[in-house]
């Protein structure tokens, strides 16, 4: 595949950047949508959206800068080359600071966290499947080894150098089941969104949806990096799918209408 999109003289554009930030922005461009579904001022969840963005770059590439402040100190040219990791744990702390700052500012905004959790659900997935595009290109988050005819073979030996993929091996393309899945789960909710019965049911869904997706797309992925737990049975990942599966239901449980009997 193609880790480097393009080149501009010295400047080096990675496929993974590129496509992660176009799912970005289309989450947003969604976002606009699903706020007035929700009942919104779309501004609000703009905002809600752009500093969560931003705490999660920022707490992301800190904590890669403190776990490789020996290199960075020697050599602080690679401080560019961080643009180009991408790893579960990343991706699981940039949540975390994300969600760190969009709490609270939900909350000082007065906006419902059920619903302004379900205005966000399609948007999300959306910007996850492209994501997953650009890990395709990348060749991050590769997939075991496979004769399947769609197999996908990776040559750059950036592919390597940035994602650990093996090269010239024919591996599970699984970055796009997981994108097709993602897309699906997108279109789903944004399909459901107007019909839902109370606030919560599109989180609860999304909780549901992508955990179990995450957990099936995750049998086709090299544990390479991935953690291994009960010896090899599962992955961190799947262990993090099975979590937000059992949230979800317990988002989904039945739940007292507003204003009617505990």
């Amino acid at each position: 595949m193609h880790p480097i999109l393009f080149r501009i003289g010295f400047l080096v554009i990675p496929a993974y950047g590129a496509l992660a930030a176009l799912g970005m922005l289309l989450a947003l461009a969604l976002v606009q949508r699903t706020a007035r579904l929700a009942g919104f001022v779309p501004t609000q969840l703009w905002n809600l959206c752009v500093l969560a963005l931003c705490a999660a770059l920022a707490g992301s590439r800190l904590v890669l800068v403190g776990l490789n402040w020996t290199v960075v100190r020697s050599h602080p040219a690679w401080l560019l080359g961080l643009a180009m990791i991408h790893h579960p744990l990343v991706a699981a702390i940039g949540t975390v600071f994300a969600m760190a700052v969009a709490v609270p500012y939900a909350r000082a905004q007065r906006m419902p966290l059920a619903r302004t959790a379900d205005a966000l659900a399609a948007p999300l997935a959306l910007g996850l499947a492209v994501e997953q595009i650009g890990s395709l290109f990348a060749g991050s988050g590769y997939g075991t080894e496979t004769n399947v005819r769609w197999a996908v073979v990776y040559t750059s030996p950036f592919a390597q150098r940035w994602s650990g993929a093996p090269l010239f091996v024919p591996l599970h393309p699984v970055q796009v089941y997981a994108a097709l899945a993602f897309f699906l789960i997108a279109l789903a909710l944004l399909a459901w969104m107007p019909h839902a019965r109370q606030p919560g049911d599109l989180a609860g869904l999304w909780l549901l949806a992508m955990g179990t997706a995450v957990y099936l797309t995750e049998m086709f992925r090299d544990t390479e990096g991935r953690g291994s737990l009960l010896h090899g049975a599962l992955d961190a990942p799947q262990l993090a799918a099975i979590a937000a599966v059992l949230t979800g239901a317990f988002v989904l449980r039945e739940r007292p209408a507003a204003g009617g009997p505990a």
